[in-house]
């Protein structure tokens, strides 16, 4: 795809990202099956559930385009869901394992954050209130999480990792 116009960058950065809350959807039950500290389950499933919905949200705003979300593959996506895959099979304890996953996790927040925010401003700048009002809320939605899992390692999954 030929990127003319900030419109034509939107249109495949949101496909983008429609690939990748796609791969998160599949990934995220083996992330859950690899956790074992409760909160951290809790947090990852409630997280899936949250990700259902974004990809939802992605595929209205596709639609209210008139376009589809193709067969685009976030290749940076699917690159921090084979990284976390490493690292969930190259550790051997449970504590640490889960030390892995946040730490996994977090860098593909950090990835959305970055690309919810461009898309935001994207949307603005082309004149698309309505979904600019929806990335920011899935933009809220994955600094939470981010934060969430902050939380979670400092008050108790690091502190368990290290014993």
């Amino acid at each position: 795809m030929k990127m003319l116009t900030l419109s034509d960058l939107y249109l495949e950065q949101l496909q983008d990202m429609h690939s990748c809350e796609r791969q998160l959807v599949k990934a995220m039950p083996r992330m859950i099956e690899a956790a074992t500290h409760p909160r951290l389950k809790d947090a990852f499933e409630a997280h899936l559930a949250e990700t259902n919905t974004q990809l939802e949200r992605l595929s209205q705003i596709l639609e209210d385009m008139g376009k589809e979300p193709g067969r685009k593959v976030c290749k940076a996506t699917a690159g921090l869901i084979e990284e976390a895959a490493e690292m969930i099979d190259a550790t051997g304890a449970d504590d640490v394992r889960d030390a892995c996953l946040i730490c996994a996790a977090q860098k593909i927040e950090h990835y959305e954050i970055a690309s919810y925010g461009c898309l935001r401003t994207f949307a603005t700048a082309i004149g698309r209130p309505g979904d600019a009002t929806i990335l920011d809320q899935i933009l809220g939605e994955e600094r939470h999480a981010d934060e969430s899992l902050t939380s979670l390692a400092m008050s108790c999954i690091n502190t368990e990792a290290l014993a």
